[in-house]
């Protein structure tokens, strides 16, 4: 089955449901008061009847004589049948049809019938339910019983008559309720459908802010859309730079290396070969590596906005990475310095993604390997009472602090013509920003020079 997406379709079920639970009530409600209403006045009609007959019912002489009015008993019986029934004092029945009970035969009813002067029954008779109307009138002495009985018909007939005429009424209504609805909803939705049509009408390229007046309930949406497309547009933004970067840090190294292809297709001496070919392998080598870490910041750029923080073992993590530097050092590395790990000897957890942490962790010490530690290369783990910061120290000469603003940024422009594309300390700022930590810097002549990754415990 397919689901029914558009509002109004939606608006309208609803209110086609609402309405005829609403319509269900109101027609129960109105047959149980249409046949309050016919009830009532058939019973006052029955009552006056039995009432007139009983003043026409007199002692003459010894006899107790009745004179029923024909004109009353000819309105009873329009459209259903009517029985009439006067016992005199003794108990004899002068007038009517004896088989017609009048309900004094029960001790609570005649009792009923003394206190108030009249009954209203509920009878049968000749197998059809009837109403029965009983009073009494004193003749000499005694009491006189008048009973007048009419069939249900005219009452039936009288509820229904006033139900469906209410039941219409509520119906129409109804109808028109849910027109009138339907025409107010689709005017308030009026506003979605401008929205729609300027978002339509845009051009792909146009990320710029929805100008438009909405309603408050309205301008929710228009703001979570602006603001979608404001980090789309930063996305794009970002992507764009970053392929823009890319594109010209790879064409400076693969001019090279082309050119470094052709003079080896030439060289004819097999000194200048062996030479050119380390040239090769080592361009290849920078190649890969900037390679690599343009698709790592690409990799931590994206996984900051799109993978949930998880409980992290900073010193398992800092020990494989340090281990992972040891056992697989760079081809480029300028010496092999002496490692040294200090760390607590429990687990240090914080709130992280721990594929961005190590891809952070190993871009520092490669630094470090790259452009310093002659000699020393320490990884240490400090713990604080709301961050953990992890150190990476080595002896070399360290960054000046003038550039140390500069550093984070991808791609800058390094110092004395060093190689590399500048992006392992932006690799690593990038994974702290997101992480809700910083990235530090502290020069110290006799400890050497560190970068300092402070960690909030909870981001």
């Amino acid at each position: 089955m397919t689901p029914i997406r558009s509002l109004h379709a939606r608006v309208a079920l609803l209110l086609v449901v609402m309405l005829g639970g609403v319509s269900a009530c109101f027609s129960a409600a109105g047959w149980y008061y249409a046949q309050l209403t016919a009830a009532g006045a058939y019973d006052t009609l029955l009552r006056a009847s039995a009432a007139q007959i009983a003043e026409n019912t007199y002692l003459q002489g010894v006899m107790v004589t009745v004179e029923p009015p024909v004109s009353v008993l000819s309105v009873l019986s329009l459209t259903d049948r009517v029985v009439y029934k006067v016992v005199d004092p003794r108990g004899v029945v002068v007038a009517g049809s004896p088989a017609l009970r009048t309900g004094v035969e029960e001790p609570a009813q005649r009792t009923l019938l003394r206190q108030r002067g009249w009954l209203l029954l509920d009878d049968q008779w000749q197998g059809e339910p009837v109403r029965v109307a009983v009073t009494t009138r004193q003749i000499g002495e005694g009491w006189a019983v008048i009973a007048v009985a009419q069939t249900l018909h005219g009452r039936t007939a009288l509820a229904r008559d006033i139900a469906g005429k209410a039941i219409l009424a509520v119906l129409a209504l109804n109808a028109i309720a849910l027109i009138v609805t339907l025409l107010a909803t689709k005017r308030v939705l009026a506003p979605l459908e401008r929205v729609q049509a300027s978002l339509r009408e845009r051009d792909p390229r146009d990320l710029t802010p929805l100008r438009m007046e909405v309603p408050p309930e309205i301008a929710g949406l228009v703001g979570a859309i602006n603001s979608f497309m404001a980090r789309l547009d930063h996305r794009i933004g970002m992507m764009q730079r970053m392929i823009g970067d890319a594109a010209h840090q790879l064409r400076t190294p693969l001019a090279g290396l082309a050119s470094q292809v052709d003079l080896l297709q030439v060289e004819q001496d097999p000194a200048r070969r062996v030479s050119q070919l380390q040239r090769i392998a080592t361009r290849t080598a920078e190649l890969g590596r900037l390679v690599g870490q343009l698709f790592n910041h690409a990799m931590v750029t994206h996984r900051s906005e799109v993978v949930a923080l998880e409980p992290v073992d900073v010193v398992e993590l800092a020990r494989r990475a340090m281990l992972d530097i040891a056992m697989n050092a760079p081809a480029w590395a300028r010496s092999e310095p002496a490692l040294a790990f200090d760390a607590p000897e429990h687990p240090v957890m914080v709130q992280g993604d721990a594929v961005s942490l190590r891809e952070a962790l190993l871009n520092l010490l490669n630094n470090a390997l790259r452009h310093g530690a002659p000699t020393r290369l320490d990884l240490r783990i400090l713990e604080q009472a709301e961050a953990v910061v992890v150190e990476v120290v080595d002896d070399g000469p360290g960054i000046p602090p003038a550039l140390w603003a500069r550093v984070r940024e991808p791609f800058h422009q390094r110092p004395h013509g060093q190689p590399g594309a500048g992006l392992g300390l932006a690799i690593a700022d990038a994974v702290l920003r997101a992480h809700g930590g910083m990235l530090q810097f502290r020069s110290d002549s006799r400890d050497g020079f560190a970068v300092l990754m402070t960690l909030p415990r909870r981001p």
